[in-house]
């Protein structure tokens, strides 16, 4: 079933496209993708991971599959080691990042593969698992903007021994070119393709994760583990233009505060300037507030949200010729720094991020989802078929990535590839951050702090985005360069 790929490797997309060849569906090629990720982006993504997919064509109702991270303590341990905060250098931005046994949340990316492939897959598990177990194996050659991540993340992933040990074996961190094989890690894929998720949530996987973190004072236990399943929830819905956005609802964060930006811009004629977008952008940001993060688990609340107002990770998208769409967003973080022995499985540090705990850390009760930032997206096109599907990387970063990317789609006319190379800017914090070749005269006149970047920077997400053409029907992808994206044709 030919299709296109965008996704964050080359090996990634390669896996994904493969599986389009030889006749898998789009779900099939993500699934598939987000298991040769698990190899080629260790440090971002993993079995220790959590994310969102978004699935919607061929007639069918849009659905949302969460399989984020969730926060434990149902066994009421509320003791835990001290989170260790460590300093990562984007070149020209600094950000703090908090990693350490007691960052580590539960994990959904077992669970979330699994449920996948039992809906909506063509292709036996087993078969969509044999590339990357082989991968795992043999190992990968290091991009240039994979050697970057080992090395500005260096400080997390040596702070546990087996981490130090799986990612850097020649007692440093990989350089371009170099081959690295996560033997571990194949057996951890191995053992979902072949068991499902049980192990990982009660079996033995599960009881290793729980003793060692115990041992280190963690908090994860067995009941928390247990009592993990994937949600499905209804896409939220927006209206743009003479078109539809899905994304990603409530408890999430980050699909809410997109939608309510684009809503902003629906009322503006297209061609935001940059003073439009930041003042957009800006409004976004201000209603996140704590009022705002304790709504997102009330029932209703998107609703309520738009009305009263309105009177990231890795990414892959996916859009097969039968016009079945399929936009995954997986994190880790940046990684807790703790790798259970025997499993090659990474666990996030997604309780030690400051973007998903703005009201401190431990905060959130138990079982609650954490409310992430990241946001698999899907244009409908005027005749109500996916015309557009993306997602990115990126933390507080990824909404203003994708508003732009779609603003440069739909209302700029670019093609994908222009859409997603395209220079970005980011508000937060009362500062504006720019990539080069943004006329930055009116917001400098405003009064704005700008932090310029010298040079496009993963700091501003990685979108990867597949659209079809409304009138050709021709299909075409592009991975973002920030963050090595490669979009393939199969």
């Amino acid at each position: 079933m030919p299709g296109v790929i965008a996704a964050g490797h080359p090996v990634t997309a390669q896996a994904g496209a493969d599986v389009l060849r030889d006749g898998g569906n789009a779900v099939d090629s993500a699934v598939a993708a987000m298991l040769a990720s698990f190899v080629a982006e260790p440090l971002l993504t993993g079995l220790g991971s959590g994310g969102y997919m978004l699935v919607a064509g061929q007639g069918q109702e849009p659905v949302l599959l969460d399989f984020i991270v969730e926060v434990p303590g149902r066994n009421g341990v509320t003791e835990r080691a001290p989170l260790r905060a460590v300093e990562v250098s984007f070149g020209d931005a600094v950000q703090s990042f908090h990693v350490g046994p007691s960052s580590a949340g539960i994990y959904g990316a077992p669970a979330g593969v699994f449920e996948a492939n039992r809906r909506y897959g063509s292709v036996s598990l087993a078969e969509l698992a044999a590339r990357a177990i082989e991968l795992a194996e043999q190992g990968v050659e290091v991009t240039s903007q994979q050697a970057y991540l080992f090395e500005i993340l260096a400080p997390i992933i040596t702070t546990g021994p087996e981490c130090s040990a799986s990612y850097f074996p020649r007692g440093r961190p990989p350089r371009v070119g170099e081959v690295l094989a996560l033997p571990e890690l194949a057996q951890g894929i191995a053992l979902l393709a072949e068991e499902g998720p049980a192990p990982f949530y009660t079996g033995e996987v599960a009881a290793g994760v729980v003793a060692l973190l115990e041992s280190l004072g963690g908090v994860v236990s067995a009941e928390d583990l247990a009592a993990y399943e994937v949600v499905t929830r209804t896409p939220l819905e927006v209206p743009f233009r003479d078109r539809v956005v899905l994304t990603n609802p409530p408890p999430s964060a980050g699909g809410v505060l997109l939608a309510y930006a684009l809503s902003l811009l629906q009322r503006e004629a297209p061609g935001a300037s940059p003073e439009g977008l930041v003042a957009v952008m800006q409004a976004a940001q201000a209603e996140r507030t704590p009022e705002f993060l304790s709504g997102l688990d009330r029932p209703g609340f998107a609703d309520c949200f738009m009305t009263n107002r309105l009177g990231s990770t890795t990414h892959i998208s996916v859009l097969d010729s039968n016009g079945l769409a399929c936009s995954v967003t997986c994190t880790n973080g940046e990684g807790s720094g703790v790798v259970v022995p025997g499993t090659g499985l990474h666990l996030n540090n997604m309780l030690g991020e400051e973007d998903l705990s703005p009201l401190g850390f431990f905060t959130h009760p138990p079982g609650r989802r954490l409310p992430s930032m990241m946001a698999p997206t899907l244009v409908l096109g005027p005749d109500g078929d996916p015309e557009l599907v993306l997602g990115s990387a990126g933390s507080n970063r990824i909404r203003s990535a994708l508003l732009q990317v779609i603003l440069n789609a739909i209302d700029g006319g670019l093609d994908i590839e222009q859409a997603v190379k395209q220079s970005r800017l980011h508000f937060e914090q009362g500062v504006v951050y720019a990539e080069p070749g943004i006329e930055l005269g009116g917001l400098e006149q405003a009064g704005y702090e700008i932090a310029r970047f010298r040079a496009p920077n993963l700091f501003f997400g990685g979108v990867q985005a597949v659209r079809k053409d409304g009138r050709s029907g021709r299909l075409s992808g592009a991975g973002d360069p920030r963050r090595g994206g490669v979009a393939l044709a199969a």
